[in-house]
């Protein structure tokens, strides 16, 4: 032979060469691209349309609820009291702050029932600022799983939510105890608790998701969110009545910074939950004519807003979480 035929040449079956075209040869994203849609493959980690990941969230829903129950029992898996640190800690805190404000300071002179309005004011602001944590925490604590799994990427940030939520709940019916022990009479009042508490729960996963989306791709939130949060205790009427405040602002001619006070989120759902609670508050804030039903007002509002820009803010950037 004066040369080497193509092996499978002498049966008369068609042979590929080096001088035939490969069905795909990797030259260009856009032959690739072609060729991922000719074969129905689409991107794995690709945004879905909204309706679409809405849905998804709702399928997951029981999963959401026990995720964050196994982070809550895994948060004091490791010490002797273990969830017992769920009702201590909030009022161990609340302790330190009566020591400081009510006795050391003074604030509880126009207050008649201190004590329960102090540990109510604690107990919710903690519920805004551990969600705000949370949320900052849930991305990156949760590479692992993002990298493995396909899910919505909100489940993470709303889990951490549902956790601080379940947390919530124990520190309400111990505070329920406190406000009936102070001597607080029950009342149909009561009821409005549950929507006051609903409209924190929206309002805290929007902030939740927003700050989700920074921590994500910043580190340093994570850094500055306690400042940020401390900062923020001291100028929502967890220690002095947000009336009074405001009340002796405007009697100065700054009625702007008053306004800012009284909108301040944070306080808002404080003040809702004395109102629901506290028959002596109604008393105490009556003679600084605070409008409750501009409270709310500012808490549908604030709930509405900072849902629905939390959430569409952490789901424009859904394909790229777990990246780098």
């Amino acid at each position: 032979m004066s040369h080497r035929e193509p092996l499978g040449a002498s049966s008369g079956e068609p042979v590929a060469t080096l001088s035939d075209p490969a069905p795909w040869n990797g030259a260009g994203s856009a032959s690739l691209a072609e060729f991922a849609a000719q074969h129905g493959l689409r991107q794995s980690a690709a945004r879905p349309k909204l309706p679409a990941y809405v849905k998804a969230l709702w399928q997951r829903r029981t999963f959401i609820w026990n995720l964050a129950s196994a982070k809550t029992a895994a948060t004091y898996s490791g010490s002797r009291l273990g969830q017992v640190w769920q009702i201590l800690t909030p009022l161990l805190n609340a302790g330190v702050y009566y020591l400081i404000f009510g006795l050391l300071l003074g604030q509880n002179k126009h207050i008649h029932n201190y004590p329960a309005f102090l540990i109510t004011g604690v107990f919710v602001f903690t519920f805004t600022q551990r969600s705000l944590s949370a949320g900052a925490r849930s991305i990156g604590n949760n590479m692992s799983l993002i990298r493995a799994l396909h899910f919505p990427r909100a489940t993470l940030p709303l889990a951490y939510v549902i956790m601080e939520l379940q947390q919530l709940l124990i520190s309400m019916g111990v505070l329920i105890v406190i406000v009936l022990i102070t001597g607080e009479p029950p009342s149909l009042q009561w009821l409005t608790l549950f929507p006051a508490l609903v409209l924190q729960l929206i309002f805290n996963i929007g902030i939740s998701m927003m700050v989700a989306r920074l921590g994500a791709f910043i580190q340093d939130v994570q850094q500055l969110l306690p400042f940020i949060t401390r900062t923020w205790l001291y100028f929502s009427g967890v220690f002095f009545m947000i009336a009074e405040r405001v009340d002796s602002i405007t009697k100065h001619g700054h009625h702007w910074i008053g306004r800012v006070f009284e909108a301040n989120p944070a306080a808002v759902f404080i003040e809702l939950v004395r109102f629901a609670l506290l028959d002596t508050y109604h008393r105490d804030a009556a003679k600084y004519h605070l409008d409750h039903g501009l409270m709310w007002l500012y808490a549908v509002i604030w709930a509405v807003v900072a849902f629905v820009g939390g959430f569409w803010y952490f789901y424009r950037a859904e394909e790229r979480y777990g990246r780098g």
